[in-house]
């Protein structure tokens, strides 16, 4: 069972239980316990996942202008040196 169907499953469990007892606070419970639990999971929500993708692409693309950047520089100097000989 994969990560994201157990918590799927486990939802619709407490929200089945939810559902057949009528006390309002229990729900409040269920949710603060939840809420702790995978505070304490160490999880990302989303849009912050989203986030750093994109900045990690930023950086990639940025690596990959730098390392065409220094090839270039380097170039001149490879061939003068070779020149010399």
């Amino acid at each position: 069972m994969q990560r994201t169907d157990w918590i799927e499953d486990f939802q619709k469990n407490i929200s089945e239980l939810i559902a057949k007892t009528p006390a309002a606070d229990i729900e409040r419970n269920v949710k603060a316990m939840m809420t702790q639990t995978f505070s304490r999971l160490d999880l990302v929500t989303r849009e912050e996942f989203d986030i750093q993708a994109q900045v990690l692409e930023r950086a990639l693309a940025r690596i990959a202008q730098l390392e065409q950047r220094v090839q270039a520089l380097e170039q001149p100097a490879s061939d003068t040196s070779s020149a010399s000989n």
